[in-house]
């Protein structure tokens, strides 16, 4: 991206993947070419997360089964941190473990109180392959930790137990952009 470039303005929309959808729920690939396709990725992801009204986004959640995420996401001192990352680790996270309410561009409408370490670490590179360091704490903390769980195969319900876990599920079947599949079969 160009200095003073607008994040996804040259990105187009992608349908974003809901919950049951096979690529959700598997982990992604290693970037490996850093590339002009790369660069359009993100693009993408950032056009994506907008139009949905998102504060992050992995790239699996368009279909992309690869390690990429990318944020727009304020932390509790209402401190915009905007950025992506390639390859990403989550290197540390601490703190105080928080239950605060989570919910998912995969998962439209429904949310959980899902507990959460309230400062996270992550490593990783840009799309440029320069490494980057993001740090975040609050609610930004939250998100990326959320991201990093989306690269791995993992959903915001797979944290949850019990009764909430439940509810999550329950209201996910029941939801009008559900369609038939294993996640209905597995209630």
């Amino acid at each position: 991206m160009r200095h003073g470039s607008i994040p996804g303005a040259r990105g187009r929309v992608r349908p974003l993947r809901l919950l049951g959808d096979p690529v959700l729920h598997a982990r992604c690939a290693e970037v490996t070419d850093f590339g002009p396709e790369l660069a359009a990725l993100v693009e993408d992801l950032f056009a994506s997360m907008y139009a949905a009204h998102g504060v992050g986004l992995a790239a699996n959640q368009i279909g992309e089964p690869v390690r990429v995420f990318v944020y727009d996401c304020p932390d509790d001192e209402d401190v915009r941190h905007l950025g992506h990352v390639v390859n990403p680790r989550l290197v540390s996270a601490g703190g105080v473990v928080v239950r605060g309410p989570e919910g998912c561009l995969s998962l439209p409408g429904l949310e959980a109180g899902t507990e959460r370490h309230d400062e996270a670490v992550v490593e990783g590179l840009t799309a440029a392959g320069e490494p980057v360091t993001v740090r975040g704490t609050g609610f930004f903390a939250r998100c990326l930790q959320h991201e990093c769980d989306h690269l791995a195969g993992g959903v915001y319900p797979d944290r949850l137990g019990g009764w909430r876990r439940r509810r999550v599920l329950r209201q996910a079947a029941k939801a009008s952009w559900n369609r038939p599949g294993p996640l209905a079969e597995s209630l």
